[in-house]
Parts: C-alpha cells; sequence; structure tokens
C-alpha cells in the first residue's frame, strides 16, 4: 500500500501592508515642492520673500499694479504663475498675474460704479 501523499504545507504570509500611494509617487518631486526649493535657493531674489507679503493681497487697484511690477523682475515668475494656475488660487498677485476667484483677470477694479451721469460742481 502506497503511503499517503503528504499533506501541503501552510507557511504563513506576512500580514499585507495597508493600501497607499506607491513608493516610486512618493519619491518624485511635485512642482509645488520644485518651487518652494528654488524660492529657498533664491532667497532676497525672490520678490515675494523681500518685500512684505501684504503687497501681494492689496485690495487698491494701485497697490494691485505694484505688486505685479515687483513681479517682473523674478527669476521664478513662470513657475509661480503654472503653480497658481494649478491649483486655481483663490486671490492676491502670482506670477506678474492678479487672480480673483481662481481665475487670471487683467486689471483690479476699483469698489463701487462710475457715476451714469457726471456730477455738476
Amino acid at each position: 500500500m502506497p503511503s499517503p501523499a503528504p499533506a501541503p504545507s501552510r507557511t504563513q504570509q506576512p500580514p499585507s501592508s495597508p493600501p497607499g500611494p506607491p513608493e516610486v509617487l512618493l519619491s518624485q518631486p511635485t512642482r509645488l515642492t520644485v518651487l518652494d526649493d528654488e524660492i529657498e535657493r533664491l532667497g532676497e531674489l525672490v520678490p515675494c520673500r523681500s518685500y512684505d507679503p501684504e503687497v501681494f493681497f492689496a485690495e487698491s487697484p494701485a497697490d494691485v499694479e505694484y505688486a505685479k511690477s515687483l513681479c517682473q523682475t523674478c527669476p521664478l515668475r513662470e513657475a509661480c504663475l503654472a503653480g497658481a494656475k494649478d491649483r486655481r488660487e483663490p486671490w492676491g498677485v502670482w506670477g506678474g498675474e492678479l487672480f480673483v476667484q481662481g481665475v487670471v483677470v487683467p486689471r483690479k477694479r476699483p469698489r463701487g460704479r462710475p457715476r451714469k451721469n457726471p456730477v455738476v460742481a
């Protein structure tokens, strides 16, 4: 009589790791982290680091135009603008452009509406 076949061995498998992003995605820098690294590297050469941040979120049209002019000399202007468009920044001056409700607008309008009839002085 032949001997019975040995029972298949049951080896313990290591517990599976929780689902998450693959390691490859974690090692690739995002556009935002690259931009942050460049801003840190350039320091005071970037206007948003050397001027008061409130300038880039100003309310008056003249101050907004001033902030836009500061961005013209920035070496990271294009990357800043592309990042702001990707993030749909709600407001402020980014990359030399004004964002209002996530959309680039050419200029900030002053508060109120213009008069329909000229005022007689």
